[in-house]
């Protein structure tokens, strides 16, 4: 059995101002609450591997995986995949970007499977990830949204 998730939460700010914002990953650690720094170690194109580092957790461990991204701006899509998994078999996420009449909906579907030597399932991450998935995407709808308000605002005068 493999774990899945499919979350999305909409913006009300322009798509090319979602795309740009959550697609620098280099800013993540802005974006998100959960991440420490995100260091770019190689960009071609529309492809980019990174690492990303977590805040310390509960018991002062501090997290760190390699992941790779492309993004495809004509159909507004990303897929990833983490390249040192860590605690997972493996992590595939899929982000969409659709213009809706209230706003961007922006989408994450996950699917992993957890290493068998791992304290937590796949069940249990499943749990974890959609909490806390949509603790950071209320956080980027928030950012997001400023974002355009103040882009807007600086355009009237």
């Amino acid at each position: 059995m493999a774990g899945h998730t499919d979350n999305s939460v909409v913006i009300d700010a322009p798509l090319d101002l979602v795309w740009d914002m959550t697609n620098d990953v280099a800013s993540w650690p802005r974006l998100f609450s959960e991440y420490a720094a995100a260091e770019i170690l190689e960009k071609r194109g529309d492809l980019v591997v990174f690492r990303l580092t977590m805040h310390p957790d509960e018991e002062g461990r501090i997290w760190t995986w390699v992941s790779q991204r492309t993004a495809d701006p004509a159909t507004r899509t990303v897929r990833a995949h983490r390249v040192e998994t860590g605690p997972f078999e493996y992590m595939n996420i899929a982000w969409s970007y659709t213009q809706e009449a209230d706003g961007v909906r922006m989408r994450w579907v996950q699917d992993f499977h957890m290493k068998p030597s791992t304290p937590v399932d796949d069940d249990g991450m499943t749990e974890h990830l959609n909490r806390n998935t949509a603790i950071q995407m209320q956080r980027i709808k928030k950012l997001v949204e400023q974002a355009a308000t103040s882009a807007a605002g600086s355009s009237v005068r």
